[in-house]
Order: C-alpha cells, then sequence, then structure tokens
C-alpha cells in the first residue's frame, strides 16, 4: 500500500506540472504571446506617430537665398527624425503643381511651399488640402490665404520702405527711378509697394520712368536693365525685387560703364554683401531677412502642427538695412 501511495502521488506531481507548464505566459510563439505583441506594436506605432514627411516647394532652386532656406527647413527637420522630400519647379508654376501632386501620391504629410506664381498655385493648394496635407506657406505668400495653416516670413513692405528711405537720404533732390520686379511672387509686390510709398512722401520728387516684369530671373532681368540703361542713361536709381535682380542690374550698370547709378536689393545675400565692400561699388545697400530664421521657425511650426501642439499662424520675422557702413558686422561668407 506504500509504494502505491508513492505511486499515485508522483503522479499527481507530474500532472500538476504539465498543468502549470500549459498555463505560464510569453512562451512559445508570437500567437502564445498576445500580451508582448500589443506592447511591441503600440512602442512602434508610438514611433510612428512622430515621424512625419515633409515636402519643400521652392520657387528656385538655383538661388542662393532658396538653397540656405531649404537647407534651413532640412536641419531641423531631420534633426526631429522626421524626412523632407524636395523638388525644385525652376521658376515654372506648371512644374510646380505637378512636383506637389507627385509628393502628395508619394505620402506627405505635410509642405514648405513658396509659390512661383502667388495666383496660379490655387488648384495645387486645393489638392493639397482635399489630401489632407498640412500647408506651411513660406518667404512669399499664395492670393488664397484661407488654404494655408501657418505663414512665416519677413516683413516685405518694410523692407521696400526702408529702402525707399534709403534712397530720399542719399538723393534729396529726388529723381529717375526704375524698378524691377516680378508681380506673380507677391513678397516681390510688398517690397515695391514699400519703396514707391516711401519715395512718394520725399519732398522733392522722384518719377518712376520705367518698371519691368523679370519674371524673378537673372537673364530677363539682365537684359532688361541694359534697356532701360539706354533708354534712361540718367536714371538715379534701379530699385530690384531680390538680390539675384539686383545683382543682374550692377552687371548692366558695369557693362554701360556708369558710375552713379544707385542700386537696391532685398536679401541680404553673401554676393551682395561681397559688393557692398567694394569702395566704388553701385549697390547702395540690401533690406536683409534671414532664410535661416525663416526656415527653422517654419520648419518648427510645421512639426508643432503635425503633434496637435500649439504654434503662431503668422510670423514676421524682422528687416534691416545692411550697407557699406556696417557689412562688416554681418559678414560675407554667409547669411545672416
Amino acid at each position: 500500500m506504500r509504494k502505491k501511495d508513492m505511486r499515485r502521488a508522483f503522479m499527481l506531481m507530474l500532472i500538476c506540472i504539465f498543468v502549470l507548464s500549459a498555463c505560464k505566459k510569453n512562451v512559445g510563439t508570437p500567437e502564445d504571446n498576445a500580451v508582448s505583441d500589443e506592447s511591441q506594436e503600440e512602442e512602434t506605432t508610438d514611433v510612428e506617430d512622430d515621424t512625419y514627411v515633409f515636402g519643400f516647394s521652392g520657387i528656385d532652386m538655383e538661388n542662393p537665398y532658396f538653397i540656405t532656406l531649404e537647407s534651413a527647413i532640412r536641419e531641423v527637420i531631420e534633426k526631429a527624425g522626421s524626412e523632407l522630400v524636395t523638388k525644385d519647379p525652376a521658376s515654372s508654376p506648371e512644374d510646380q503643381e505637378t512636383q506637389i501632386k507627385e509628393m502628395i501620391s508619394e505620402g506627405i504629410d505635410g509642405i514648405f511651399l513658396c509659390p512661383v506664381d502667388w495666383e496660379a498655385i490655387t488648384p495645387a493648394l486645393d489638392a493639397l488640402k482635399e489630401a489632407d496635407v498640412k500647408i506651411i506657406n513660406v518667404d512669399t505668400q499664395v492670393k488664397e490665404m484661407d488654404y494655408v495653416d501657418a505663414y512665416i516670413g519677413s516683413n516685405n513692405i518694410e523692407a521696400g520702405y526702408i529702402c525707399g528711405e534709403d534712397l530720399i537720404e542719399r538723393c534729396p533732390e529726388g529723381g529717375k527711378v526704375a524698378i524691377l520686379e516680378c508681380p506673380t511672387q507677391n513678397s516681390i509686390n510688398e517690397r515695391i509697394t514699400g519703396f514707391e510709398e516711401a519715395i512718394a512722401a520725399a519732398e522733392k520728387g522722384f518719377e518712376v520712368v520705367e518698371r519691368v516684369d523679370t519674371n524673378g530671373e537673372f537673364e530677363k532681368a539682365l537684359n532688361a536693365a541694359k534697356e532701360i540703361l539706354e533708354k534712361y542713361p540718367e536714371v538715379t536709381a534701379i530699385m530690384c525685387g531680390n538680390d539675384q535682380l539686383a545683382v543682374a542690374a550692377k552687371t548692366a550698370v558695369n557693362l554701360a560703364g556708369l558710375k552713379e547709378v544707385i542700386i537696391y536689393g532685398v536679401d541680404g545675400s553673401p554676393d551682395i554683401k561681397k559688393e557692398l565692400r567694394k569702395s566704388d561699388g553701385q549697390i547702395a545697400g540690401t533690406a536683409a531677412q534671414s532664410p535661416i530664421n525663416i526656415g527653422k521657425t517654419a520648419a518648427r511650426t510645421g512639426i508643432s502642427m503635425l503633434k496637435n501642439e500649439e504654434y503662431e499662424t503668422e510670423i514676421f520675422e524682422d528687416v534691416f538695412m545692411i550697407d557699406k557702413d556696417n557689412v562688416e558686422m554681418y559678414g560675407v561668407d554667409g547669411w545672416q
């Protein structure tokens, strides 16, 4: 009887061990470990939720300003663990619309957008909204601002105004003025508006004798400036919508052998600052902005937007005049 009882107790122990083994969690195949898998899936989802794909569509990626702007945005976006997809429309509104639709199909969550043409961009804005892509409008505004989730740029009217004020100080007797503009870019429109408002307040009059649409392109600006100087060799000043156009105007002035023409730009680019260091250069000044600050602010805004954090819907960075007297403060090897 004792042996039989011992045998029976041993069998009961084996059965208990088997049952306990069968009930043990987190062993065997993934299907056996549902709790563990769920926690892993939650961790993966959390990481993915903080990772976004942004698009960048500038006006022309041969322009140093937009190269610097894109680089500043990319630095912040990639540091945050997200991705930036850049496409270059090369000043073509048609190409910009096509490329934006390509980025939508590639699955972007948000876009940093500088419109080539502030009116022609509307169908692309409509497509972005339809795809629920956040729109961070940068540098130059679109016409239909209701589409935009946030705008970050410079005070462009003030940029033009301080150029006009500087011209009045240099030429208190007034004079003839030519303008190189680009009506499809609202940032340039506002700069020219600010400039004209300033010179309109001068005691002695300034006459705008010629204004030319350059489409924001160097070659068109160069040819336009050549024609203006042939027609009006006595022109006092040329106001340019950005620094790239100002370099074109300076080239035309040099080719014409004129020494007294005053040229203004807007941006504060390294090329213009190098010209300002020359004692005999025709560049009087540039209303400077910071594509680095604008880009970083835009990138932080875009990330906050997609994280459903608070953000400002409209931010204007300050502008200031750089001329021969203060150019050394800002350096000539890069953007401020």
